[in-house]
């Protein structure tokens, strides 16, 4: 079975295998499809030889515990299957075996709901932020356990805030500020709750070389010129957790700058002792340490310039409110410093200046619950700073999970404010949440396997930076209830327990019965029990001899399977027909096709059934034919077709029946002198007009209407029907009704007559035409040939002129 899954939250278990198909066409980007692959067959597969061993499996597995429900030759692990297949197997549905987890609230302390300036006044520890407070989940491998866990942020709840600031000589201006950051921040926190404590506590660096200068002098004021400074220290708790803001404001008035000699400072040294020391003074309520500096920081490894290589152990070592283990020990690790808050739930705000925000703000990214401030040279923007970071950090509830056991995972998912859904990662935490705001995570908690002690486990599920905790017990499925009744040392088993419908025997038997010791398991007498008619193939070859009985061999499609006695048998290896087993219309029992109701045949491709043989008339075959294995097989060569109908040489019905229906209804037609020889197969009944005759949505027999022309060209009307084996035919009564008419002369004549005149005309007019355009050819061409002729002005040599000009010889022009 293939499934298609779309929902990200989704917890595969033992029985799902994932696989990730990707394609990219070219105008498209990559796409890939996740797709869920149910294993089908994985419980029999998994050859589990007891109840206990079975449910480990996967959720789907069950085991059948009847005692006669195995057959002949069929392994005992064949009692494991998935419970659908069981149930075909016929086994009781009162006899299998199917555990299932289940969850039990043991604390559900309802959230608690009260305002700020209400009259009631509670403690810390009564409180309720997070519902329920301790669950017992019950495991069976692969099937999940999903619990609903509520948050809700409360209002007026209590905060602890502790200031650790850099005292190294970079920062004396900021502490003329701090001095009375005590007063101002009480005032300003009143807006955010009535129960708010402050604490105080300086660092400068680890007080061995490089990082101070050891000489006398230096040791005594670390500062050059007129610098009155105070001797350089790792870590000092000024003031643990007070409500009197006054009382900050004094000591931290008697603070003195001091001095070292590199520019990262030891602040990690300073943040585990906070975190881990009791002399803090800190209560299970919100936990803010506020980390004020304008430089870097030493972690783990940099001990080793100072000679100091022993790792941090992460242990309180106050003495009179100094740490004094700085030259002792390296500096703390991140993941380590990351581990201890986390333990102590405390938030950490960076307040850094402009220049290593960007340090401090990959730092923030690798510790959870904390922010990062920009601090102005002179913290003079530190309350505000301090405000907003809170504001920040609680509006955000990431939840978090102690070691889970081994095989046991945990899938989270969340629904925020609005609705807002998130899953994987981002199903751990829910942000933009105001105080009052309530918002739930889906948890779901799956075991692979059983542990190897069968002991309960307990998990602790808690957000981030918060105190209260949710307590979850694992209680693990081992084994099936049938096993706790087991019989040991049964007169059924030899050196076994009868449980759950089957032995299981003890370290160095085997068998059904366990009746074979491992060490006689291939001896000849008990092979000879397992081979049939005594002959050389043991168990068929198809299975192995186990204490002188034959267990069949498994193959790799679970519901293909070998039995008998001697594996002689399997249900695979029957006729197939279309390319599957008997032909999809039976069972194969030792191979022989065991076929379904109205099939038969060797491969139970033959159908009984005959409707499919019927014809449109209600007759099998349309009485042409006989019906075969559903199929019809015509006995007239002419027709042909799945049911006869067709018949490609044969004239109609209605052409078939003309010629007998015109003699007997009208007395013509061609077989008029011989129609009552030829034509009594119906009965003719005459009908007054086509009204009359029968109609097809009258009729529940096949009906066919007919018009047909007789010799006048005349047409006539009948039908013909076939009912209960009686062919009737009924036929109008009145034959001329629909004879053609004959043709009208004079308009023929005067038709041809026109048409031969208008063609006269036509071809006329298409001559004159032509003539025109001809004529218009020979002007046209006389016209060029008279433009370009050249004329000789030669004269006419026999040309004399009829003028005679005489000269008079006296005259001499005067």
């Amino acid at each position: 079975m293939l499934t298609f899954v779309f929902d990200k939250s989704l917890v595969f278990s033992a029985q799902y295998s994932t696989v990730i198909v990707c394609t990219k066409l070219s105008s498209f980007p990559l796409t890939c499809l996740m797709l869920c692959v149910f294993n089908h067959g994985i419980c029999i597969k998994a050859n589990a030889q007891s109840c206990g061993d079975c449910i480990q499996v996967a959720e789907t597995c069950g085991w059948c515990s009847d005692e006669n429900f195995l057959t002949v030759g069929e392994s005992k692990s064949a009692r494991c299957d998935d419970l659908e297949s069981l149930k075909k197997r016929n086994c009781n549905v009162t006899k299998i075996e199917n555990p299932r987890g289940h969850i039990t609230v043991n604390k559900n302390k309802p959230v608690t709901n009260r305002k700020k300036d209400g009259a009631e006044k509670l403690k810390p520890e009564q409180i309720t932020q997070i519902q329920p407070q301790k669950l017992t989940l019950t495991l069976r491998s692969g099937e999940p356990q999903t619990f609903e866990l509520k948050f809700k942020r409360a209002e007026d709840y209590p905060i602890d805030l502790y200031y650790l600031m850099d005292l190294s000589f970079s920062m004396k201006d900021d502490l003329e500020n701090v001095k009375n950051l005590g007063t101002d921040l009480m005032r300003e926190m009143q807006e955010i709750t009535s129960d708010f404590r402050i604490g105080f506590g300086s660092f400068v660096e680890k007080t061995v070389m490089p990082y101070i200068s050891t000489t006398p002098a230096r040791l005594s004021n670390p500062c050059t010129g007129n610098q009155n400074c105070t001797s350089p220290f790792s870590y000092k708790n000024v003031l643990k957790l007070t409500e009197n803001g006054d009382e900050f404001n004094r000591l931290v008035s008697q603070q003195q700058i001091s001095g070292n000699l590199d520019s990262p400072e030891g602040g990690f040294d300073a943040i585990m002792q906070v975190a881990v020391c009791e002399h803090i003074g800190w209560r299970n309520v919100t936990r803010l340490l506020v980390f004020s500096t304008d430089a870097g920081f030493h972690f783990a490894g940099d001990g080793k310039l100072g000679g100091i290589v022993l790792p941090n152990d992460g242990k309180c070592h106050l003495e009179n409110n100094a740490y004094t283990m700085s030259h002792y020990y390296d500096y703390p690790s991140i993941a380590h410093l990351v581990q201890k808050l986390s333990d102590h739930n405390i938030q950490t705000i960076f307040a850094v200046t402009e220049e290593f925000q960007p340090v401090y703000k990959e730092l923030k990214n690798l510790i959870p619950k904390s922010a990062v401030g920009t601090l102005s040279s002179n913290s003079s923007n530190v309350i505000k700073l301090i405000i907003d970071a809170y504001n920040s950090l609680s509006s955000e509830v990431i939840l978090e999970n102690g070691r889970l056991p081994e095989g046991v995972s945990i899938n989270y998912k969340s629904i925020c404010k609005n609705g807002v859904e998130g899953t994987g990662e981002n199903g751990r935490k829910c942000s933009n949440i105001s105080i009052g705001d309530e918002v739930s995570f889906k948890i779901s908690i799956e075991s692979q396997k059983c542990p190897s002690h069968g002991k309960s486990e307990v998990i602790k599920i808690k957000p981030l930076g918060f105190t209260e905790e949710v307590e979850v017990v694992l209680n693990f499925i081992c084994d099936c209830q049938c096993a706790a009744e087991g019989q040991p040392n049964s007169d059924v088993c030899h050196n076994g327990t009868f449980e759950c419908g089957a032995c299981k025997c003890n370290e160095g038997r085997i068998g059904r019965l366990c009746e074979c010791s491992k060490d006689e398991v291939r001896t000849e007498d008990l092979d000879a029990n397992c081979r049939k008619d005594n002959g050389t193939d043991i168990c068929s070859n198809n299975g192995d001899c186990v204490c002188g009985t034959c267990e069949c061999k498994k193959r790799e499609n679970p519901a293909e399977v070998y039995s008998g006695k001697y594996c002689e048998c399997d249900n695979f290896n029957c006729d197939r027909s279309n390319n599957k087993l008997c032909g999809g219309h039976g069972r194969c029992e030792c191979r022989k096709c065991i076929c379904d109701a109205n099939y038969t045949g060797s491969a139970c491709d033959c159908s009984l059934d005959t409707s499919t043989c019927l014809a449109k008339n209600g007759q099998i075959c349309n009485g042409r034919g006989t019906c075969d294995c559903g199929n019809c097989k015509c006995t007239n060569p002419k027709f042909q077709g799945p049911t006869c109908e067709i018949c490609p040489t044969c004239p109609g019905v209605c052409t078939e029946h003309k010629d007998c229906v015109q003699c007997r209804a009208f007395d013509a037609g061609e077989k008029k002198d011989t129609c009552k020889q030829e034509c009594n197969y119906f009965e003719l009944k005459m009908v007054k007009d086509r009204e009359k005759l029968p109609q097809p949505t009258d009729q529940s027999f096949p009906l066919t209407h007919c018009k047909e022309r007789d010799a006048n060209d005349c047409w006539f009307y009948y039908t013909f029907a076939i009912r209960n084996d009686t062919k009737e035919v009924y036929v109008i009564r009145c034959l001329f009704t629909e004879c053609p008419a004959g043709p009208d002369i004079i308009p023929i004549v005067a038709g041809v007559v026109a048409g031969i005149v208008l063609i006269g005309l036509a071809l006329l007019l298409i001559w004159k035409l032509l003539m025109i355009i001809h004529d218009r050819r020979e002007f046209a061409k006389f016209e060029k040939e008279k433009m370009n002729a050249k004329w000789d002005t030669g004269e006419n040599p026999i040309y004399k002129s009829a003028v005679t000009t005489v000269v008079n010889p006296k005259y001499e022009g005067k």
